[in-house]
């Protein structure tokens, strides 16, 4: 998410909301990941106590975040969004889709690949755009994820991962290895040629999550997500993905 001084979109139950201020974006993105207490996010963004007060009523008027009690203690309050982060504008974006275009219109495009190239273009196109792709790319991710699963036959780890690991080898999806099995974590290497292509900013980590999630789902029945817990600008390194069981189907 974008806290610099651009502006950023959110959904409500009442409609859309843009945001100028980069404090209260910097807010929101804390909460992301779940709820927060107030000197959690006092100690975040690095702010005085009474102006991160004020931002929190704005953001509570705004119908932007959920103001609760803290179970733990009574005394305390505890805050989780309410919204969801939609689009951003962002000078990056913009720049990377320029280059991802300089590569189709040169003799680049044939050896990095065509179809390759069009979708990466696709992918920065939407950040160009202000557009954040990313929960409809999980989406599409799980939904791939669970039509590949029809072309792998195992239906247990120790045999399902290897099967995978020569699928993805043999259709230039990728590579990954498993680096540990409890809790399941793996390795994805140049996910759809992202490593090969000169531009140094992943768009694909949260299509990779959904895929992830479509084949596990359905070949080991379970209900589970896949999270990063690696840097995603750190020159496209490999990707390092936890799972999660949230149940068994």
């Amino acid at each position: 998410m974008n806290n610099g001084d651009s502006t950023a979109i959110f959904s409500t139950e009442a409609g859309f909301i843009a945001l100028n201020g980069s404090v209260k974006i910097q807010i929101l993105d804390f909460l992301k990941n779940g709820s927060r207490s107030f000197d959690e996010i006092v100690n975040h963004t690095g702010k005085a106590k009474a102006t991160i007060s004020v931002h929190l009523k704005d953001l509570r008027s705004s119908s932007l975040l959920i103001e609760q009690v803290d179970p733990d203690d009574r005394r305390k309050k505890i805050y989780s969004l309410k919204c969801q982060y939609v689009a951003c504008s962002q000078e990056p974006g913009i720049r990377h889709y320029m280059d991802m275009l300089d590569i189709i219109s040169s003799t680049g495009f044939e050896r990095f690949g065509s179809l390759m190239c069009i979708f990466h273009a696709v992918q920065y196109g939407f950040l160009a755009n202000g557009i954040n792709c990313d929960p409809i790319m999980r989406n599409i991710g799980r939904d791939v994820g669970k039509s590949l699963a029809s072309n792998l036959e195992s239906t247990e780890p120790d045999e399902l991962f290897p099967e995978m690991e020569a699928f993805w080898v043999k259709h230039d999806i990728g590579k990954f290895s498993v680096i540990s099995k409890d809790p399941l974590k793996l390795e994805v290497h140049d996910f759809f040629g992202c490593k090969s292509l000169p531009i140094k900013t992943k768009v694909l980590c949260t299509f990779v999550k959904g895929v992830f999630e479509g084949v596990l789902s359905s070949k080991l029945s379970l209900n589970c997500t896949v999270e990063n817990i690696s840097n995603c600008h750190s020159n496209c390194d490999p990707c390092i993905l936890v799972m999660k069981i949230v149940k068994t189907l």
